[in-house]
């Protein structure tokens, strides 16, 4: 299923070749840069309408910082969404509501954007739930090329790193530069590990779907999310 042409937007191995970087004028990335906020780290979910799947996946972000980290504002730590073909000023969707109860997470107070070249700029890192999203953001310049994954790639990258590599959370350069090194970290991993399938690396549109599908996609969404906040934070899930 897809959704409608509608959506939102947001406020040592050698290095392989990574995907193609901005190719404007010189001194663009630079720029790019200097608008990233040095003690922020911005994480930009990117889907398509940014009612179902980019808003369940920044929720449940911020759900699963806050259990790690209390607040995560106090670490630097911002996590957006936006949609390619993004709803402006949209709720999200009654299922996708229920699905983030189901996870104790908050579904309130959200309202749906398109997604910007200024939101690109912004981030710091960029998941996306489809390798199309992941194209779309990437063909926007920016220097997003590096910064920019599906959620499921992701994921699988990190499970590769070893923590040990990454700065200490708790340390002077706090979990933002954890976070900056993580990133550099897995694009340098990403011509190496590369899918098993090319579902690998897709969460699929639930949009209009009813609440089982909704469910399933939440479930892959969590489950993918785990292993990268625990990386991020250096700090496990809660087991009961």
């Amino acid at each position: 299923m897809t959704a409608p042409g509608t959506g939102r937007g947001i406020a040592g191995l050698p290095a392989p070749a990574g995907p193609p970087e901005h190719a404007g004028f010189p001194g663009q990335a630079a720029d790019d840069a200097a608008r990233r906020a040095p003690g922020t780290f911005r994480i930009l979910h990117v889907s398509t309408g940014n009612v179902c799947r980019s808003p369940i996946t920044e929720r449940l972000t911020r759900h699963a910082l806050a259990d790690r980290l209390g607040d995560p504002a106090t670490g630097g730590l911002v996590v957006e969404s936006a949609g390619t073909w993004g709803h402006e000023g949209a709720p999200m969707e009654t299922h996708a509501e229920t699905v983030l109860a189901d996870f104790g997470a908050d579904p309130s107070g959200f309202v749906g954007r398109e997604l910007l070249d200024d939101h690109v700029i912004r981030a710091d890192l960029v998941l996306t739930a489809t390798r199309d999203h992941r194209a779309q953001v990437i063909s926007m310049g920016h220097s997003a090329g590096l910064r920019t994954f599906t959620l499921k790639e992701f994921t699988r990258l990190v499970r590769a790193i070893d923590p040990a590599t990454l700065p200490d959370p708790d340390g002077a350069d706090g979990v933002v530069e954890r976070a900056r090194a993580l990133v550099r970290a897995a694009a340098a991993l990403r011509g190496w590990l590369l899918a098993p399938s090319v579902e690998a690396d897709e969460v699929y549109d639930p949009y209009g779907a009813p609440l089982p599908f909704f469910r399933s996609v939440g479930g892959e969404i969590q489950q993918a999310l785990d292993p990268v906040v625990t990386a991020l934070t250096g700090v496990p899930a809660a087991r009961l």
